[in-house]
């Protein structure tokens, strides 16, 4: 049978109804159908798949409430016609009951964990969510350690993780807004965002990228992000996604837009710009000064893992001169014997290293820590024992590598990973100008990427001073007295008054020898 569309409905027969959804669902050896009597009189079915429900839930609040009638109705006779209104206003013992007569609805919410209930002769049905799916603990994210902040994560439940924003977002303004894409995996996608700061023109646009989704099945956020992203054909993510609940929030109160899918333990958030990807929780939960020399290290790593190989190939192949000689001498002497140019050598180094990365990952845990410390001792010291590489290579390739890890977005330093090469050829072919040619490309394509309308480099460019207070030092909390323009937020105040007054005020002495002497002198 073909599925059923939004105009079908059930039927008062109570066998030719179980035959329809059992048609429709088709023979699963999971799907219970409990066939009973209501009030010992009318016959009913209730079905439900068994892995999905909780069976304390079905047998005290629906099957033995079905069954037995209301006390203060004792002795008295029930006609069909008033059986609906007295199960579902006196019988349910759920608060998710609804009555229900389409199918379309009806096999959706089986599918989900709901209980379906038919009565004989009645043409509505009861949908009870009974919904009970096994999950995993909330636990500190394996992806974003952080050393001072929260230690919970989101988990794969829609419901849980939604719970996780309120309870750090405990006002009215949050909107949380519930789609459904997919047309076989009915995947709950929710819309997260602050009435009164995020822009409406936003929030439409969100809501018509998720419209125009025709997959037939969203299994994680991340096939979300490959279908409302800007640019389909860039390295560089246009969409942050992230574990942490405490981070949503931020982002949220900035004026920016979550989205959750059921199912899944990365959280969306768009807009983004490239500035996001090198911060983390800890540069604002811990002081601005050792957070901002941080950020700061961070940020020349990531630009290190980047250009770093190319320019040793550069320097090595075409400009020699640029090495001072004591140094000049140690390289030369490290490379004699060794059979390949720079860019070749470079180039199997650097290859090697991403297949060691990548079976480290593969791997399980307790194998891959181990491969990890083989690849990097045994190979690379028999890399140069046997001529294949010089050291100085492989402590060019060490130290990209390590800069690479330095950047706290797993797609970020994967973009600059992949990039690495093309600039490594450019390098052996042209030298420092290749090397230069390559970053004016790189600079322009991220020139022309946008997230949702907003510059991907912003606010260097366009340039604005109250975003750059948090680019690429991290200003104190009371530098930061709007929120970020380039979001065009409603409400664009983020401290009030009496912070202000509070933060201008010079600080009491509450304690101070002196005054304490003369309080006591006194």
């Amino acid at each position: 049978m073909s599925f059923p569309t939004e105009t079908d409905t059930i039927s008062a027969n109570l066998e030719e109804t179980i035959n329809i959804i059992r048609s429709l669902i088709g023979e699963n050896d999971d799907l219970a159908v409990r066939r009973f009597n209501v009030f010992g009189k009318y016959s009913a079915v209730m079905i439900y798949y068994q892995n999905m429900v909780d069976q304390t839930i079905i047998n005290t609040d629906v099957l033995k409430p079905f069954m037995y009638l209301p006390s203060y109705l004792e002795g008295r006779s029930i006609e069909l016609h008033e059986l609906k209104d007295i199960l579902i206003g006196s019988s349910l013992y759920h608060s998710e009951g609804r009555l229900e007569n389409k199918l379309a609805v009806i096999v959706d919410s089986l599918q989900r964990g709901e209980t379906f209930v038919a009565v004989d002769g009645l043409e509505d049905a009861f949908l009870v969510g009974t919904r009970n799916i096994e999950k995993r603990a909330i636990d500190q994210p394996a992806t974003e350690q952080v050393i001072r902040g929260s230690r919970d994560g989101f988990i794969e439940l829609l419901g849980t993780n939604i719970a996780l924003i309120r309870y750090r977002l405990q006002t009215p303004d949050l909107r949380v807004k519930t789609l459904t894409i997919g047309s076989r995996t009915k995947s709950k996608v929710a819309v997260c965002y602050m009435e009164g700061i995020c822009n409406p023109d936003l929030v439409q646009e969100v809501h018509k990228r998720l419209s125009s989704i025709g997959d037939d099945a969203i299994l994680d956020s991340g096939y979300l992000e490959q279908y409302i992203e800007d640019n389909h054909f860039t390295p560089f993510p246009q969409v942050q996604y992230t574990e942490r609940p405490d981070k949503v929030v931020a982002n949220l109160l900035e004026g920016r837009v979550a989205l959750l899918v059921d199912g899944s333990p990365l959280v969306l958030i768009v807009p983004v710009v490239f500035s996001q990807f090198y911060q983390t929780v800890e540069d604002y939960t811990e002081r601005f000064l050792l957070m901002s020399a941080i950020r700061l290290a961070r940020l020349i790593a990531l630009i290190f893992s980047l250009i770093f190989p190319s320019l040793y190939v550069a320097i090595i192949s075409f400009n020699p001169e640029l090495i001072p000689t004591e140094f000049a001498v140690a390289v030369a002497g490290g490379r004699a014997g060794v059979p390949f140019p720079a860019i070749v050598e470079v180039l199997l180094i650097e290859i090697s290293m991403e297949v060691l990365r990548e079976a480290t990952i593969r791997l399980p845990q307790q194998v891959g820590g181990a491969l990890s410390i083989v690849g990097v001792l045994v190979i690379g010291q028999a890399a140069v024992a046997a001529g294949f590489s010089s050291p100085i290579t492989v402590v060019i390739v060490a130290l990209t590598t390590i800069g690479s890890f330095a950047t706290p977005a797993y797609n970020v330093a994967l973009a600059l990973r992949l990039l690495r090469f093309p600039l490594i050829i450019l390098a052996g072919i042209f030298g420092l100008y290749g090397v230069m040619i390559g970053l004016i490309f790189i600079a322009n394509h991220l020139l022309s990427l946008k997230s949702f309308g907003v510059p991907y480099l912003s606010p260097l460019v366009p340039g604005n001073f109250q975003g750059m207070k948090d680019m690429i030092i991290r200003g104190p909390v009371w530098w930061m007295k709007r929120r970020p323009p380039l979001l065009f937020p409603l409400d664009n105040i983020r401290l009030g008054g009496k912070a202000k007054e509070a933060l201008q005020s010079p600080p009491g002495d509450a304690l101070d020898p002196m005054e304490q002497l003369e309080k006591k002198e006194r």
